[in-house]
């Protein structure tokens, strides 16, 4: 019915696109379905998508449609996914494409036109930065800004060791503390250990912890699949700052990722302003996501934009209410 698959047929599937993103991963239906979500798998020829349905106090629910689909938009797959999301009483459907500017989605998604179809934000981070994986360690050390190189060498002359740790309880204790001090917000603790669970058992994901003396300094939580690597989450200590533990950390994690045959390490989310104005205000800004710029810009790569997104609206009296109710919650 409306072609919706098995968790295990939609892996078979996923693991055949090696580009597919990591949002499109059965395992990512299963870690949302632990809080909250349900994830729904469809597929129509050669077009899938796992959307993820929320239910909303009114009886109804929202659907979204993380970083995919994965393959072209049909005709015929529209009618699927507008079925499920019918059936699943959807205001709308959040359709956030792996597509990156100045790829045009219009050509996938052509057929998303109407009065009933909206461009807008995205959940996730638009902008990002991506470093290529591509060619030896001291290639990707050449990318990357002088500094930057220098507080690696710092680290590794000031006798900071990156281990592989396998307990999420130290990476989310150093999430809290990173949290609190940057005023940035987190998930729970049984957010990390579910996430962690359920990618190292396929061995797509680790924790890195970058340790002086036994102590830990700083963590990140890296992801990958098929040529494509994330580094989602990163926290740090106050403690030893000056020996520079968080550039050494990205080294191995790019390593991590290049020994899972990836080619590319998305340093995921950056201020979402044009590069110009970027490399003209980074010195001077300090709010938001800028301090997290002025780190990741050092280590090279591509700075990338995600197209927009596109909210298919099936009930429009619920979606004016919902987005009325999700600005005032924002003021």
């Amino acid at each position: 019915m409306m072609n919706i698959i098995s968790r295990s047929d939609w892996d078979q599937f996923y693991q055949s696109h090696p580009e597919a993103h990591l949002l499109q991963s059965g395992q990512w239906g299963e870690l949302k379905s632990a809080f909250g979500w349900e994830a729904v798998r469809v597929i129509d020829g050669d077009t899938g998508a796992q959307i993820l349905f929320r239910k909303l106090l009114i009886g109804s629910s929202i659907g979204y449609l993380p970083k995919g689909p994965i393959g072209k938009i049909t005709e015929s797959f529209l009618q699927v996914i507008n079925q499920v999301c019918k059936a699943h009483n959807a205001v709308f459907l959040k359709i956030e494409p792996d597509v990156f500017e100045p790829d045009d989605f219009s050509s996938n998604g052509s057929l998303l036109n109407g009065d009933n179809v909206y461009r807008t934000a995205t959940i996730q981070p638009q902008r990002t930065i991506v470093l290529s994986l591509a060619g030896d360690e001291k290639a990707w050390l050449d990318n990357m800004k002088q500094k930057t190189r220098y507080n690696i060498r710092v680290a590794e002359r000031k006798n900071v060791v990156v281990r592989e740790t396998h307990d999420p309880d130290i990476f989310y204790d150093m999430v809290m503390r990173t949290g609190e001090r940057d005023g940035f917000g987190v998930h729970t603790r049984s957010y990390y250990e579910k996430a962690y669970q359920l990618f190292s058992e396929t061995g797509q994901c680790t924790i890195l912890t970058a340790f002086y003396a036994d102590m830990p300094l700083a963590g990140i939580m890296v992801f990958a699949n098929g040529r494509r690597s994330w580094y989602f989450y990163g926290a740090s200590t106050e403690h030893e700052r000056n020996r520079m533990p968080a550039y050494l950390l990205q080294l191995e994690g790019m390593r991590w990722a290049a020994s899972k045959g990836c080619l590319t390490y998305d340093l995921w989310g950056v201020p979402d302003y044009p590069e110009d104005r970027l490399e003209s205000d980074f010195l001077d800004r300090h709010d938001g996501l800028w301090g997290v710029y002025r780190f990741k810009r050092g280590f090279g790569g591509e700075l990338r934009r995600s197209v927009d997104a596109v909210d298919i609206v099936y009930r429009p009296f619920l979606y004016k209410l919902y987005k009325m109710i999700k600005n005032r919650g924002a003021e």
